[in-house]
């Protein structure tokens, strides 16, 4: 098994230890796990894979005003 760190500010760890009974590494493996299976589906069958991503985040995450009035409904 290959190991990784990650970084995570310092208010969320203290927020994380306050919850000890977790095992954080065994969550952030699963995460992982799903999203790179998700991320093989979307490989496989681009056409027929429903959307992933979070249209709110990613409307608000537009800088051009074009792009914000484009995605005003989604608001």
């Amino acid at each position: 098994m290959t190991n990784i760190t990650l970084s995570i500010d310092d208010e969320v760890y203290k927020k994380m230890r306050k919850y000890s009974e977790i095992k954080w590494s065994e969550f952030v493996r699963k995460i992982i796990e799903k999203r790179v299976k998700q991320l093989e589906i979307l490989d496989e069958d681009w056409e027929n894979t429903p959307f992933l991503g979070d249209e709110k985040l990613l409307a608000e995450s537009w800088s051009s005003k074009e792009d914000e009035e484009a995605f005003a409904y989604l608001q």
